[in-house]
Protein backbone atom coordinates (compact mmCIF):
# COMPACT_ATOMS: atom_id res chain seq x y z
CA UNK A 1 0.00 0.00 0.00
CA UNK A 2 1.31 3.45 -0.86
CA UNK A 3 1.55 6.04 1.53
CA UNK A 4 3.12 9.45 1.32
CA UNK A 5 5.03 12.16 3.60
CA UNK A 6 2.39 13.76 4.97
CA UNK A 7 2.00 14.54 8.68
CA UNK A 8 0.53 11.47 10.41
CA UNK A 9 0.35 9.72 13.56
CA UNK A 10 3.91 9.29 15.74
CA UNK A 11 2.38 6.40 17.28
CA UNK A 12 -0.39 4.10 16.88
CA UNK A 13 -4.36 5.09 16.86
CA UNK A 14 -6.12 4.61 20.43
CA UNK A 15 -8.75 3.14 18.92
CA UNK A 16 -8.15 0.80 16.04
CA UNK A 17 -10.18 -1.83 13.45
CA UNK A 18 -10.84 -5.35 14.44
CA UNK A 19 -8.88 -8.18 12.81
CA UNK A 20 -12.24 -9.27 11.39
CA UNK A 21 -12.23 -6.02 8.85
CA UNK A 22 -8.63 -6.14 8.39
CA UNK A 23 -9.20 -9.87 7.45
CA UNK A 24 -12.14 -8.73 4.83
CA UNK A 25 -10.11 -5.90 3.35
CA UNK A 26 -7.20 -8.13 3.09
CA UNK A 27 -8.76 -10.43 0.92
CA UNK A 28 -11.04 -7.97 -1.43
CA UNK A 29 -13.83 -8.73 -0.02
CA UNK A 30 -14.77 -5.79 2.16
CA UNK A 31 -17.20 -3.20 0.27
CA UNK A 32 -16.03 -0.82 -1.39
CA UNK A 33 -17.21 2.36 0.80
CA UNK A 34 -15.76 0.64 3.78
CA UNK A 35 -12.89 -0.08 1.97
CA UNK A 36 -12.17 3.35 1.60
CA UNK A 37 -12.27 3.76 5.86
CA UNK A 38 -9.38 0.92 5.62
CA UNK A 39 -7.26 2.18 3.30
CA UNK A 40 -7.48 5.65 4.63
CA UNK A 41 -6.32 4.63 8.41
CA UNK A 42 -3.25 2.56 6.94
CA UNK A 43 -2.17 5.68 5.30
CA UNK A 44 -1.68 7.65 8.58
CA UNK A 45 -1.36 4.55 11.09
CA UNK A 46 1.29 2.50 10.99
CA UNK A 47 0.17 -0.44 13.04
CA UNK A 48 -2.96 -0.78 10.72
CA UNK A 49 -0.28 -1.14 7.83
CA UNK A 50 1.85 -3.96 9.73
CA UNK A 51 -1.50 -5.58 10.44
CA UNK A 52 -2.66 -5.74 7.08
CA UNK A 53 0.89 -6.59 5.67
CA UNK A 54 0.65 -9.98 7.86
CA UNK A 55 -2.63 -10.63 6.98
CA UNK A 56 -1.72 -10.61 3.69
CA UNK A 57 1.38 -12.08 3.41
CA UNK A 58 -0.37 -15.25 5.33
CA UNK A 59 -3.23 -15.46 3.07
CA UNK A 60 -0.66 -15.47 0.01
CA UNK A 61 0.90 -17.92 2.11
CA UNK A 62 -2.23 -19.96 2.38
CA UNK A 63 -3.12 -19.65 -1.55
CA UNK A 64 0.16 -20.90 -2.31
CA UNK A 65 -0.26 -24.12 0.08
CA UNK A 66 -3.31 -24.83 -1.07
CA UNK A 67 -2.19 -25.57 -4.57
CA UNK A 68 -0.04 -28.26 -3.65
CA UNK A 69 -1.45 -31.87 -2.21
CA UNK A 70 1.44 -31.71 0.64
CA UNK A 71 3.18 -29.35 2.82
CA UNK A 72 6.41 -28.75 1.89
CA UNK A 73 8.81 -29.01 4.70
CA UNK A 74 9.76 -25.59 6.04
CA UNK A 75 6.78 -24.16 4.08
CA UNK A 76 5.32 -22.76 7.44
CA UNK A 77 8.71 -21.09 8.57
CA UNK A 78 8.93 -19.65 5.07
CA UNK A 79 5.33 -17.84 4.85
CA UNK A 80 6.90 -16.15 8.79
CA UNK A 81 10.21 -15.27 7.35
CA UNK A 82 7.86 -13.93 4.20
CA UNK A 83 5.77 -11.35 6.61
CA UNK A 84 9.15 -10.80 8.32
CA UNK A 85 10.83 -8.93 5.14
CA UNK A 86 7.42 -7.39 4.18
CA UNK A 87 7.39 -5.62 7.52
CA UNK A 88 11.17 -4.44 7.14
CA UNK A 89 10.58 -3.12 2.94
CA UNK A 90 10.44 0.60 2.82
CA UNK A 91 7.97 3.00 1.64
CA UNK A 92 7.70 4.11 -1.60
CA UNK A 93 6.53 8.16 -1.13
CA UNK A 94 4.73 9.69 -3.92
CA UNK A 95 6.57 12.83 -5.41
CA UNK A 96 3.84 13.87 -8.68
CA UNK A 97 1.44 15.55 -6.14
CA UNK A 98 1.50 18.67 -3.22
CA UNK A 99 0.88 16.91 0.79
CA UNK A 100 -2.14 17.68 2.37
CA UNK A 101 -2.03 17.65 6.13
CA UNK A 102 -5.56 16.55 6.48
CA UNK A 103 -6.52 13.93 3.61
CA UNK A 104 -4.54 11.02 3.20
CA UNK A 105 -3.70 9.60 -0.13
CA UNK A 106 -6.71 6.95 -0.87
CA UNK A 107 -9.38 10.11 0.31
CA UNK A 108 -7.75 12.56 -2.02
CA UNK A 109 -7.62 9.84 -4.87
CA UNK A 110 -11.73 9.82 -4.70
CA UNK A 111 -12.12 14.38 -4.02
CA UNK A 112 -9.30 14.56 -6.65
CA UNK A 113 -7.09 17.06 -4.69
CA UNK A 114 -6.52 18.43 -0.81
CA UNK A 115 -9.05 19.14 1.18
CA UNK A 116 -9.61 22.31 -0.35
CA UNK A 117 -10.66 20.99 -3.84
CA UNK A 118 -14.10 18.98 -1.67
CA UNK A 119 -17.19 20.17 -2.92
CA UNK A 120 -19.30 20.40 0.54
CA UNK A 121 -22.70 20.58 0.97
CA UNK A 122 -24.38 21.45 4.12
CA UNK A 123 -26.67 19.06 6.14
CA UNK A 124 -27.50 21.74 9.06
CA UNK A 125 -26.33 22.93 12.20
CA UNK A 126 -23.48 23.86 10.61
CA UNK A 127 -22.29 20.49 9.15
CA UNK A 128 -21.35 19.68 6.00
CA UNK A 129 -20.47 16.39 3.59
CA UNK A 130 -19.00 15.31 0.86
CA UNK A 131 -19.99 12.00 -0.68
CA UNK A 132 -17.37 9.99 -2.11
CA UNK A 133 -18.83 6.62 -3.00
CA UNK A 134 -22.54 4.96 -3.39
CA UNK A 135 -23.55 1.37 -4.07
CA UNK A 136 -27.19 1.08 -2.92
CA UNK A 137 -27.44 1.85 0.66
CA UNK A 138 -24.07 1.56 1.22
CA UNK A 139 -21.96 4.81 1.08
CA UNK A 140 -18.62 6.93 2.27
CA UNK A 141 -18.39 10.47 3.20
CA UNK A 142 -16.16 12.78 4.43
CA UNK A 143 -18.04 15.36 7.39
CA UNK A 144 -17.28 18.43 8.13
CA UNK A 145 -18.48 19.06 11.88
CA UNK A 146 -17.60 22.75 13.64
CA UNK A 147 -16.25 22.36 17.08
CA UNK A 148 -18.50 21.89 20.04
CA UNK A 149 -21.61 20.71 17.46
CA UNK A 150 -23.73 17.60 18.50
CA UNK A 151 -24.83 15.44 15.97
CA UNK A 152 -28.49 14.05 16.52
CA UNK A 153 -29.39 10.97 18.02
CA UNK A 154 -28.97 7.93 15.69
CA UNK A 155 -28.54 4.18 15.39
CA UNK A 156 -27.86 2.30 12.79
CA UNK A 157 -28.83 -0.18 10.07
CA UNK A 158 -25.28 -2.37 9.82
CA UNK A 159 -21.97 -1.37 9.97
CA UNK A 160 -20.66 2.25 10.78
CA UNK A 161 -16.97 3.30 10.65
CA UNK A 162 -15.94 6.82 11.48
CA UNK A 163 -12.32 7.59 10.91
CA UNK A 164 -11.14 11.26 12.29
CA UNK A 165 -8.52 13.17 9.95
CA UNK A 166 -8.65 16.58 12.05
CA UNK A 167 -9.50 17.21 15.27
CA UNK A 168 -11.54 15.03 17.28
CA UNK A 169 -15.35 13.78 18.98
CA UNK A 170 -16.62 12.79 21.71
CA UNK A 171 -18.65 9.66 22.38
CA UNK A 172 -20.10 8.65 25.59
CA UNK A 173 -16.89 7.96 27.39
CA UNK A 174 -14.32 7.65 24.61
CA UNK A 175 -12.15 10.22 22.37
CA UNK A 176 -11.47 9.83 19.04
CA UNK A 177 -8.36 11.85 17.44
CA UNK A 178 -7.15 11.63 14.07
CA UNK A 179 -6.34 8.06 13.24
CA UNK A 180 -8.88 6.65 15.38
CA UNK A 181 -11.75 4.79 13.57
CA UNK A 182 -15.26 4.70 15.89
CA UNK A 183 -17.07 1.06 15.03
CA UNK A 184 -20.83 1.32 15.46
CA UNK A 185 -23.43 -1.53 14.34
CA UNK A 186 -26.68 -2.43 14.77
CA UNK A 187 -26.66 -2.44 18.52
CA UNK A 188 -25.48 0.99 18.99
CA UNK A 189 -27.47 4.17 19.59
CA UNK A 190 -25.18 7.45 20.12
CA UNK A 191 -25.02 10.98 19.27
CA UNK A 192 -21.55 12.15 18.70
CA UNK A 193 -20.07 15.35 19.70
CA UNK A 194 -17.32 17.22 18.12
CA UNK A 195 -14.61 18.24 20.36
CA UNK A 196 -13.88 22.28 21.18
CA UNK A 197 -10.66 23.13 19.31
CA UNK A 198 -10.28 22.46 15.76
CA UNK A 199 -13.28 21.34 13.72
CA UNK A 200 -13.99 17.42 13.25
CA UNK A 201 -12.98 16.14 9.84
CA UNK A 202 -13.55 12.57 9.41
CA UNK A 203 -14.75 9.97 6.70
CA UNK A 204 -17.96 7.90 7.94
CA UNK A 205 -18.60 4.43 5.79
CA UNK A 206 -21.75 2.97 6.71
CA UNK A 207 -23.79 -0.06 5.29
CA UNK A 208 -27.42 1.38 5.45
CA UNK A 209 -29.06 4.42 6.28
CA UNK A 210 -29.20 5.92 9.83
CA UNK A 211 -32.34 5.69 12.21
CA UNK A 212 -32.53 9.20 13.69
CA UNK A 213 -34.83 9.40 16.57
CA UNK A 214 -35.61 12.91 16.11
CA UNK A 215 -38.60 14.15 13.89
CA UNK A 216 -36.42 17.22 11.90
CA UNK A 217 -33.62 14.75 11.19
CA UNK A 218 -35.59 11.74 9.93
CA UNK A 219 -37.62 14.30 7.69
CA UNK A 220 -33.70 15.62 6.28
CA UNK A 221 -32.80 12.21 5.88
CA UNK A 222 -33.85 11.15 1.78
CA UNK A 223 -32.37 15.12 0.94
CA UNK A 224 -29.01 14.60 2.82
CA UNK A 225 -28.72 10.95 1.97
CA UNK A 226 -27.43 9.37 5.25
Amino acid sequence: MTTEATPRLATPATHQLDEEILAAYAAGTLPEALSIVVAAQASICPETRDRLRELEAIGGGLLALGESREMSLGSFEATLKKIAEQAEEPEAEPRSEAPCAVLPKPIRDYVGGGIEAVRWRPVGMGARQAILHECGEASARLLHIPAGCELPDHGHKGIEMTLVLQGAFLDGNARYARGDVELADEKTEHHPVADAGADCVCVVACEGRLKFSGLLPRLAQPFIRI
